[in-house]
């Protein structure tokens, strides 16, 4: 069984830096977050309850957050697609990181797991 360590040298760079990235950030957002892998990607979890997950488009093959309950979230920067539950945050790996509206999303999603 592949731990989440091992997930990530799948990739090749520069999504492998970018995805180890946004793994520091979620897991900085908050203290109950915890890391797991689930369908073979690396899943983020609270409280037993999947929060978000790590991949990769399969066509442009940029790294994103799929944002598990991104039907309650309504940040403008995610896109809903054809999923019915879940939202997608995607980002270039060849660019800076969106920090701080990466930080929005996750603490937004933060409250909806609360309520």
């Amino acid at each position: 069984m592949k731990t989440a360590a091992d997930i990530y040298d799948h990739w090749d760079e520069p999504q492998k830096s970018c995805l180890l990235a946004l793994r520091q950030i979620i897991l900085d957002t908050d203290d109950s977050i915890t890391e797991t892998v689930k369908y073979g990607m690396p899943c983020f979890c609270i409280a037993g309850k999947h929060f978000c997950y790590l991949w990769t488009d399969k066509h442009t093959n940029d790294p994103y957050i799929l944002m598990v309950e991104g039907n309650k979230l309504t940040h403008p920067k995610l896109l809903q697609g054809d999923r019915k539950r879940m939202k997608v945050f995607t980002v270039d790996p060849t660019s800076d990181l969106p920090v701080n509206t990466i930080k929005e999303i996750l603490n937004e999603a933060l409250t909806v797991s609360e309520l």
